[in-house]
């Protein structure tokens, strides 16, 4: 008999954490569900993912894809000329590879591969993880088979016989548990019955949130807090030469392995407002700030976070009055039990837990 071929996916995609963890563990459920599956990452040269995804244990190919300059510049000849490298490159991956199926993620890879994916009929999936659809994600619905999706009303976008409601995969190993309290504290350095901040700016960082973390620290540390302070990648050299990597009161960190610590330590939560990182704050079930970012398109942080705010899961400041009153903010809410409560009542009822197997599932029936 002949030997049945083994199915083969393609899942393009990354440029940041965001994207790049939930398609990691997008693969990871598919391996799950069979062992036998060939994977194969398309990513963007020079990113994070060229690192990542082969530490996840996968294979991955770049392509010189870039994003455009939204103001004019001359840079976006170079830009364009890189487009359309990319998309002779990613025809070629498809033919060599052969997929069975193209999931695109989000990030400057998943455009190109999807696009040419789809000009030579093979099925794609989107899995859109914002309550806001971007350009890119609209037009490439239209040779989609499939788009998962995490936020109700994304009909508004796609065709509503094309969406199914997965919420946003995440890391497992995030969840938080009272058993990792005391191993978190250990971990950070940090002590017993006071108040927990944790910031995040994003796997990049924030210029805006560390700004104000900085200049709030003190006023922060004299109303008992500790602080974690994930500064992202491009920020980590300045602040902790400026601070110290660690103080009485505070753990500096350009990026934080032990996220699952992290989040069972804290009381409160600083946090940009990626769909990714949303749907692991509604896991931990802890009260959150969201500081949406002004520098991402069609302004989708702003409306993921009144996602939440609408539902009293959440609050919200925004970036241009974060300096003004973010610390205030964290101050007042660690001092209003009542509110604390019920945001972290409302963000935990939000979570999806098995969201990377409900794509998988989406998946492998385009496998058929």
């Amino acid at each position: 008999m002949k030997e049945q071929q083994h199915k083969r996916v393609i899942i393009s995609g990354g440029g940041t954490g965001g994207h790049i963890f939930p398609a990691i563990s997008i693969a990871n459920a598919l391996r799950q569900a069979n062992p036998e599956i060939k994977i194969l990452f398309v990513g963007a040269e020079g990113k994070m993912e060229m690192e990542k995804v082969p530490a996840a244990g996968y294979e991955i190919v770049g392509l010189p894809v870039a994003g455009l300059i939204r103001s004019f510049s001359l840079k976006n000849v170079s830009v364009i000329s890189r487009l359309f490298r990319s998309l002779r490159m990613a025809s070629g991956i498809i033919r060599d590879f052969c997929p069975n199926v193209v999931v695109g993620v989000g990030g400057y890879a998943s455009g190109p591969v999807l696009r040419q994916a789809g000009r030579m009929g093979i099925p794609t999936l989107i899995q859109e993880q914002n309550s806001y659809a971007g350009v890119t994600n609209k037009l490439l619905a239209r040779r989609a088979a499939k788009i998962c999706v995490a936020y109700d009303g994304m009909e508004r976008y796609f065709p509503a016989d094309k969406i199914v409601f997965t919420g946003n995969p995440v890391r497992q190993d995030i969840l938080v548990g009272d058993e990792k309290i005391i191993a978190g504290l250990d971990y950070f350095g940090l002590k017993k019955n006071r108040p927990v901040l944790l910031v995040l700016g994003g796997s990049l960082g924030s210029a805006t949130i560390n700004r104000t973390i900085g200049s709030g620290i003190e006023k922060l540390k004299e109303n008992g807090f500790q602080v974690i302070w994930q500064t992202g990648k491009y920020y980590y050299e300045k602040i902790s030469s400026e601070f110290g990597v660690s103080g009485d009161d505070y753990k500096i960190m350009g990026f934080i392995d032990r996220m699952d610590l992290a989040y069972s330590v804290s009381d409160i939560i600083i946090s940009r407002a990626g769909a990714g990182t949303i749907s692991e704050l509604c896991l931990t079930g802890k009260p959150v700030i969201l500081v949406p970012s002004p520098n991402v398109a069609e302004d989708h942080q702003t409306r993921n976070s009144q996602a939440l705010t609408g539902r009293n899961a959440a609050l919200m400041v925004s970036d241009i009055e974060a300096p003004a009153k973010l610390v205030d903010t964290v101050i007042d809410l660690n001092n209003d039990l009542e509110i604390k409560t019920d945001l972290s009542k409302n963000i935990a009822a939000m979570a999806i837990y098995d969201a990377d197997s409900r794509i998988s599932d989406e998946i492998m029936n385009l496998t058929v």
